[in-house]
């Protein structure tokens, strides 16, 4: 486990309901392996002890006293990737995969940016291995999106499209619904939590465009007959527009005409586009607070929704947990 914010310390401790054992666990500065015999730092079993870990992350701020190249370095079958998303060359977290990648091991990410940042770079690593690696919680948390394209086949989805950042949907609902400008629900959502401190990753749109330019790699390199004829996206190819500047009296005016406003992210093989956008007050897109939904068009099966919580420590960690258990 490489990282320890809220996702990595929920895997830890989600970790043995699914049948799965942590033996290593890694934060930026200290990481603690397990020694295999029940030692200091374990339990009775071969695996780190859950409770240590954590508690010892919210007391004293580390995971142990050991390096963190000791984690890269430990016996496991999956590395699972969560640390901070980093946009460019996705650093660290993309060497950290490719890590486990050489030593033939599996990687499970959290972390969006080798997926969108580097996506091909990515292919060509699992190319040359016999690990594999599976993304299902850098779209959506809890959503089973990816897994769902994967099911119908990229080939037979022709979009995909949703409401993808629970922050930006959480201001725009109470925009709506108190009839509040911009900047007011900024600052409650910020008291509550919900926002943070410096929000620009979510209200203006980069968080949504990254989860669909991750949506659009496995669109065309899924359909690809060949990984060398499939487009690779980039934040770089996404248009993007935020919520910023969208003003209360649009959502009044929509709401004359039965129609609010949502952050919509949308991907295909070829475009990816995020924007506020006009929906129905009671349709499918138009979900509330913090809550998101991913929508699926499809050749043959028609249009799939799916909604649910977007983002949490348990909820990201269900669906980390659920790619741990495809990859046995």
């Amino acid at each position: 486990m490489i990282g320890a914010g809220a996702v990595g310390r929920s895997v830890v401790e989600l970790a043995g309901e699914h049948g799965h054992e942590v033996v290593a666990v890694a934060d930026s500065s200290t990481a603690v392996v397990a020694d295999g015999t029940g030692g200091p730092g374990a339990d009775d079993s071969a695996g780190v002890d859950p409770d240590a870990v954590v508690a010892r992350k919210s007391e004293r701020g580390i995971v142990g006293d050991d390096d963190p190249d000791d984690a890269l370095a430990a016996d496991y079958d999956v590395l699972v990737e969560a640390t901070p998303t980093t946009l460019g060359d996705a650093e660290p977290g993309f060497s950290h995969v490719t890590t486990a990648l050489e030593r033939d091991r599996h990687a499970v990410l959290a972390n969006k940016g080798p997926v969108a940042e580097r996506y091909g770079d990515l292919r060509a690593a699992v190319a040359d291995s016999d690990g594999e690696i599976r993304f299902e919680a850098t779209v959506g948390g809890a959503i089973p999106a990816v897994s769902t394209v994967e099911d119908i086949e990229p080939g037979h989805v022709t979009a995909v499209r949703g409401v993808l950042n629970g922050t930006a949907n959480f201001i725009l609902t109470r925009m709506a619904a108190e009839g509040l400008d911009y900047d007011h629900v900024l600052a409650e959502a910020q008291d509550l939590g919900v926002a943070e401190a410096d929000p620009s990753f979510d209200v203006d749109g980069t968080d949504a465009a990254l989860k669909c330019v991750i949506l659009a790699n496995v669109l065309s390199f899924g359909a690809a007959d060949d990984p060398a004829d499939a487009r690779e996206f980039t934040l770089a190819d996404a248009d993007v527009s935020g919520i910023r500047d969208v003003p209360g009296s649009a959502l009044r005016l929509a709401a004359e005409d039965g129609q609010t406003v949502r952050l919509i992210g949308e991907a295909t093989g070829e475009t990816v586009r995020v924007a506020p956008r006009l929906v129905p007050e009671n349709g499918t897109l138009a979900v509330s607070g913090t809550q998101n939904i991913v929508q699926i068009e499809t050749s043959h099966a028609g249009r799939l929704n799916i909604s649910g919580r977007g983002a949490g420590g348990p909820e990201t960690a269900s669906a980390v947990l659920g790619d741990v258990g495809r990859l046995e």
